[in-house]
């Protein structure tokens, strides 16, 4: 899966990427289900599910290219491969959180006591931050929102991956509020959003390290 140098082969990296995205995914799906609380953009974007009464694989999608265009403000620029790859990953990674969530559902985990529901949901914020880890790593595709995050780690804020994590989690936080003050109701916004707003970027960092210890960061 790596070559002499120690970079991932052209397999590899697809590979490492499809892992990434699963691992995301299934993280994202656990939060939704438990509604214990999500990481911040997935309790955004089920938060405008509800007040806009649509599925949240459509607000997932919506809500990706609106942050398509904003990092494009932040860039200066069309980097048009970039924008297509954002595109590429984030159409089935929002169908597959949308669709893994109804499937936990039947499994009724929801329905687990507190103990075990919220260290299922510790767990899943903590998935999240792995897959995030290893497909910024790799920098062949990324999510739009993780695209975000490292442009301001790398271009930014020296590599400081926390304080990345913390800039860019103010524009769902934003959402959440103004969704609330709406509709006087707030969905997947619990425990599991603390830690994801707390830990988060030392969970992304830690995975750096730990997580496929080979793969460093490519393609910067």
């Amino acid at each position: 899966m790596y070559q002499d140098n120690g970079k991932p082969t052209i397999a590899g990296d697809f590979i490492l990427l499809i892992i990434s995205i699963i691992i995301n995914s299934l993280g994202n799906a656990l939060t939704v289900s438990l509604n214990l609380g999500s990481a911040l953009w997935t309790a955004s974007a089920v938060n405008m599910s509800h007040l806009f009464k649509m599925n949240l694989g459509n607000i997932l999608l919506l809500e990706g290219i609106a942050v398509i265009l904003a990092n494009a403000l932040l860039l200066r620029q069309f980097d048009w491969h970039r924008m297509l790859g954002n595109l590429i990953f984030m159409i089935p990674f929002s169908y597959l959180v949308s669709g893994l969530a109804h499937v936990l559902t039947v499994f009724h985990i929801q329905q687990l006591s507190v103990v075990p529901a919220v260290i299922l949901d510790i767990v899943g914020v903590m998935m999240i931050g792995c897959g995030i880890s290893i497909y910024q790593r790799i920098n062949l595709i990324l999510h739009p929102n993780d695209d975000l995050m490292q442009i301001l780690r790398f271009r930014f804020l020296h590599g400081n991956a926390v304080l990345a994590s913390l800039t860019a989690f103010l524009t769902p936080i934003l959402i959440i509020l103004i969704c609330v003050l709406i509709q006087h109701q707030i969905w997947a916004v619990n425990i599991g959003t603390v830690v994801a707003l707390l830990f988060q970027g030392t969970f992304i960092a830690l995975s750096d390290r730990f997580v496929f210890k080979k793969l460093k960061h490519q393609r910067l």
